[in-house]
């Protein structure tokens, strides 16, 4: 069963490949293997297509640049969270303080542990 699939799957293969036949795209007109012009005719994409593929070019690689810049500058700062979050306790603090909650001698104490 198997080699009987496998002998028609070659056979197929062999009548596609290596005989002289009109199943090649347009082989007649431009010969050889070649596909032709394609949709555009000979034109092509011309200068605007070349103006296009430069700019996507330039866009992607800025684009990855800024990319890598900012993976780099959030690998390098876990301190500037921890400030942040130390700026946020002082002001928690100063608003406990001016609403009278604690004292001037304990707001005092606090922060002096926050920004050590």
């Amino acid at each position: 069963m198997f080699s009987q699939i496998l002998q028609s799957v070659f056979i197929a293969l062999w009548s596609l490949f290596y005989t002289p036949n009109n199943a090649f795209a347009q082989q007649g007109q431009y010969g050889g293997w070649h596909m032709g012009p394609g949709m555009m005719g000979s034109w092509g994409m011309g200068w605007f297509g070349m103006i296009f593929m430069m700019i996507f070019w330039v866009l992607v690689i800025v684009g990855l640049i800024f990319l890598i810049k900012w993976l780099i500058q959030a690998s390098r700062s876990p301190g500037g969270t921890e400030r942040h979050s130390s700026l946020r306790a002082l002001d928690i603090l100063k608003e406990r303080y001016a609403r009278g909650e604690i004292d001037k001698a304990e707001f005092e104490a606090k922060k002096k542990d926050l920004l050590e």
